[in-house]
Formats: structure tokens, sequence, C-alpha cells
């Protein structure tokens, strides 16, 4: 499993793309979609909602559970990806392409995301 250098990540396996005019793309990890197994409904927010940093904003059912989708950032979600909503197993085929789930308007980033080599690290335990 390859985790891309050019993203950062949380504890809670998703992925924060660079920022571009203040917004950023938001996934979930490669890791987190093994984890999870086949992903049948994804439920993200809508934009203008506003999400807080490491607290839940949708989730993802798969077919095995269904698990909570947490924000790796705070700020205001101005796109989310409708081809995910209609295909969700976007998630478990391309998770840093295709299958991202949202993009958000920064307000506030933590301090505690990784880097690739920390998300490996933190992974391979």
């Amino acid at each position: 499993m390859s985790n891309p250098q050019q993203l950062r990540y949380s504890k809670e396996h998703e992925w924060l793309s660079a920022v571009d005019n203040g917004v950023a793309t938001i996934g979930i990890t490669e890791f987190a979609a093994n984890s999870l197994g086949d992903v049948v409904y994804a439920q993200l927010p809508a934009v203008g909602d506003t999400v807080t940093a490491g607290e839940s904003c949708g989730e993802l059912e798969s077919t095995k559970s269904v698990s909570d989708l947490y924000a790796p950032v705070s700020g205001e979600v101005v796109e989310i990806n409708e081809d995910v909503v209609n295909d969700p197993a976007l998630v478990n085929t391309a998770p840093f392409e295709g299958g991202w789930l949202f993009k958000v308007r920064i307000t506030d980033e933590p301090e505690d995301l990784m880097s690739a080599d920390e998300y490996t690290a933190l992974t391979a335990g």
C-alpha cells in the first residue's frame, strides 16, 4: 500500500490534499477502504455544511459495517463527489483519485495531521 507523499493524513484514516485557494480535497485512505471492505453507500456532508476537525460529518456503509467519516479540518463544504454518491465502490477502487469524498474551504487546520511516512508508520503496526 502506497500513501501519496503530497497528501496529509489524519489518525481517523482520512487524507487531505494541498490547499488550493483555501480549499482542500478530502477522502479516505486505501488502508481505510481495505479495512471497510466493499463500500455500498456514502452519506456525505451537504454543500454549505460546516464541518469540525475530528468530528463525524458523514458515514460510509460497507458489506461489513457502517463507519463514521471524520473531518480532518474545520471549514465549509464547497463540493461533494457525486460520482461516489452514485458509485460508492470508487472509494475502494480509487481512494486517492476518483474516490475523493468532498472539498472544504478551510477555516481551521489541526496541528496533528501526518505526513505520508508518519501515516505509513501508524498503519504498519
